[in-house]
């Protein structure tokens, strides 16, 4: 938890409704959201028991699995959601215009991937388990399952996976997205809840934020979010219409009026957190984006180009384990991906940038003097006077300053003086100014003009080399044999 959403929930508290902690919003938003809102069976790791799920917010469509316990209906529910998802995603695959900027024979991106909503992490966690315990399936053979089924498991593998990379949009936890953006006056856990931040955002009539959550926790008016159902709800209603069921096996009215009253009980458990969706993807949709967002929502769209060639050019599915060169590689991408992110996100937005400023790694002042002419040799090299009252514990010959409005330009402090509660910081720039002899109009702050520079930076390091695959060194584990799916592996959730 950072200072400033330690902040937001003293506020909010105080003020009893949540608090922004964000000027601009800080990932992609579809125009046509995917929203997934999965139920799985008590006790199972992924074994579903329902889901809803479409792109009309006024028509969801509605997955029901009777008996969960039965491989035959699990799998029926696995090739029906396929066929939903499929839907959305090959279209997409296939439409891939030039690049914007790049020549047109050059290499082709999808222009757009299905963002997908679920309610909150654990919905994020369901996506994973079921990428893993469907991708390995066999397609022949003894237990076979359609063709789309294992396809379908390494999509949401990778969607599952893509997560992981701050700043990604594809695969979206709705608690997640807007915690990132306002903060409530209750705890990370309590979050959690789709049906709490929602109140707390809006409480609605003379009720404060705590009121309104205290009535959506009740699990008998307002079902909870998912993927778990209501242990209430699971021994009075789910469980005897279950047993009813799977009672009258030969009694096929009786077992088709069963499955009616199952898939009611079910909807009415899942209509409340999809209503409470496509709230949240209403409210931070109302956000203008950050100007980072499309260069990210850019990386989701070539990562997905990347997968849809590889799930259609290869038989394997990913693995259930990275290889040693495999998972340094990834570290080191989601490290960079990590640095780059918190950098865009202050740069955009200065209320996290006054993150940097309360630890003094950004300042933020007028200038009350500049030489921009200044020339050292055949450089140009402009000094500029920034007044602040920000806490600076930078040191005087640091060279990696820059500014959000001019990201291509360096700065180093030259020096620091102080003026009584004031510091007057002198910087000497360069880069980003034209080739001319003289720096291009603009790209020397005036005088008077409010400046902000900080140590961050959303240049990446260039990748290290590592070793290939047959190079693997001894120490972690030497060469990795070719991976080959056990049946163990197939088995492992669903049996």
């Amino acid at each position: 938890m950072t200072l400033l959403t330690s902040l937001g929930r003293v506020l909010a508290v105080d003020r009893g409704r949540a608090q922004p902690i964000t000027t601009v919003r800080h990932l992609h938003v579809s125009p046509t959201p995917l929203v997934f809102v999965p139920l799985k069976m008590a006790g199972e790791a992924s074994a579903p028991m329902a889901a809803m799920i479409g792109t009309d917010r006024k028509n969801p469509r509605l997955l029901v699995v009777a008996q969960p316990r039965n491989r035959d209906q699990r799998f029926a529910f696995a090739h029906d959601l396929a066929r939903l998802l499929f839907a959305e995603l090959l279209p997409m695959t296939l439409h891939r215009p030039p690049v914007p900027g790049q020549p047109a024979d050059g290499p082709r991106r999808c222009a757009d991937a299905p963002q997908i909503w679920v309610p909150n992490r654990a919905g994020v966690e369901f996506v994973r388990m079921l990428g893993r315990s469907t991708r390995f399936r066999k397609t022949t053979g003894q237990w076979a399952v359609p063709q789309n089924v294992p396809r379908m498991g390494k999509w949401l593998t990778f969607y599952a996976e893509r997560v992981q990379y701050p700043g990604s949009s594809l695969l979206v936890p709705a608690t997640a997205a807007l915690s990132a953006h306002w903060a409530t006056g209750q705890s990370s856990t309590e979050d959690e809840h789709l049906g709490t931040v929602l109140a707390w955002l809006d409480p609605g009539g003379d009720l404060t934020g705590v009121e309104a959550a205290q009535i959506v926790e009740d699990p008998v008016d307002h079902p909870p979010a998912g993927p778990a159902t209501d242990p209430t709800f699971d021994n009075t209603v789910l469980a005897p219409l279950v047993r009813r069921y799977h009672d009258n096996v030969d009694n096929r009215v009786e077992r088709a009026r069963t499955e009616t009253r199952i898939e009611s009980a079910l909807h009415k458990q899942l209509i409340g957190t999809w209503q409470g969706m496509w709230q949240a993807i209403d409210l931070l949709t109302a956000m203008e984006p950050g100007r980072h967002v499309a260069e990210r929502w850019g990386d989701d769209l070539s990562s997905f180009t990347r997968t849809a060639d590889w799930i259609e050019n290869s038989p394997a599915a990913q693995p259930k384990r990275d290889s040693a060169v495999t998972a340094a590689m990834r570290l080191y991408e989601l490290e960079r991906a990590h640095a780059r992110y918190q950098a865009q996100r202050a740069f955009d937005d200065p209320l996290v940038m006054a993150e940097a400023r309360i630890v003094g790694e950004a300042f933020v002042g007028p200038v009350t003097a500049a030489d921009p002419y200044r020339r050292i040799g055949q450089r140009t090299r402009p000094l500029i006077t920034v007044e602040t009252t920000d806490p600076v514990r930078l040191p005087v010959g640091e060279r990696r300053l820059r500014s959000p409005a001019r990201l291509g330009q360096k700065a180093e402090l030259v020096s620091i003086t102080e003026v009584g509660d004031r510091l007057q910081l002198v910087l000497e720039l360069s880069e980003g100014m034209g080739s001319g002899c003289e720096p291009k109009p603009g790209s020397v702050p005036e005088l008077g003009e409010e400046v902000c520079y900080s140590l961050l930076t959303t240049k990446s390091r260039p990748m290290p080399q590592f070793p290939r695959r047959d190079e693997t060194p001894w120490t972690h584990g030497g060469p990795p044999a070719e991976y080959v799916p056990t049946d163990e592996d197939a088995q492992e959730e669903w049996q």
